[in-house]
């Protein structure tokens, strides 16, 4: 897999008046950190609706100010770079995994504290998790591999965190990866929705973050009872 783990991110501030202001990728630029600017150049377009496969190396490097013979300084091709807006965009998602990991007093706080970590993310990393869900059933079939393959990781370490709770410890490998496949469809499915509705329908954002918290606890709710090999 295409591995790449960028520089953190420093914009240049202008503060000469008679110096007018460069755009974001330009000021990147600047710094010489070319790959992160093609990867945040990358996501701004895709978020114009557009997708991957759609994403052509002449436009994106017109938008970064590079010669498109450039690009390949950096990445091998477009489907390298696709894979690397995989990577990055499953860093913020498992922000929520560590968020989780701090509060595992019940169930009512680890579901609690999912739900408000994934809403938190999805509005601080939207870009990300649009391209997510535009391209795990995308045209580019390296990069919906490459989803496919971070959402089992994401769920296997999910597994793994739930057999540490208390009132899971007895339960089996297999259960605990379907009941981590259960929360994570209903995650997915519910970050689908809050793209859908936009990104200033707070209305919209609390609703959809008290029917996330019922589902899983519905899902939950059967862990109790749960016997394998019924």
């Amino acid at each position: 897999m295409w591995s790449f783990s960028p520089a953190p991110i420093t914009l240049v501030h202008m503060t000469d008046p008679a110096v007018p202001e460069l755009p974001p990728s330009r000021r990147l630029l600047r710094r010489g950190n070319t790959a992160r600017t093609l990867i945040e150049a990358a996501f701004k377009l895709l978020d114009r609706n557009k997708s991957f496969d759609a994403l052509s190396q002449r436009e994106l490097t017109r938008e970064v100010g590079i010669v498109p013979t450039a690009f390949y300084r950096h990445f091998p091709g477009m489907e390298a770079l696709g894979l690397a807006l995989v990577e990055d965009s499953f860093r913020a998602l498992r922000e929520i995994l560590d968020d989780m990991r701090k509060d595992v007093r019940s169930t009512d706080s680890l579901i609690s504290t999912m739900v408000k970590s994934l809403v938190r993310n999805v509005r601080e990393h939207r870009q990300r998790f649009r391209f997510i869900a535009a391209e795990r059933h995308g045209g580019n079939a390296g990069v919906r591999e490459a989803i496919r393959r971070e959402l089992r990781l994401f769920q296997s370490e999910l597994a793994t965190d739930l057999a540490r709770l208390p009132y899971l410890k007895d339960w089996s490998t297999p259960d605990l990866h379907m009941l981590a496949s259960l929360m994570v469809n209903a995650m997915v499915a519910i970050v689908e929705e809050i793209l859908d509705r936009g990104r200033s329908d707070k209305n919209a954002e609390r609703e959809l973050t008290e029917l996330a918290e019922k589902q899983l606890r519905l899902i939950v709710l059967g862990v109790p009872h749960w016997r394998s090999g019924r």
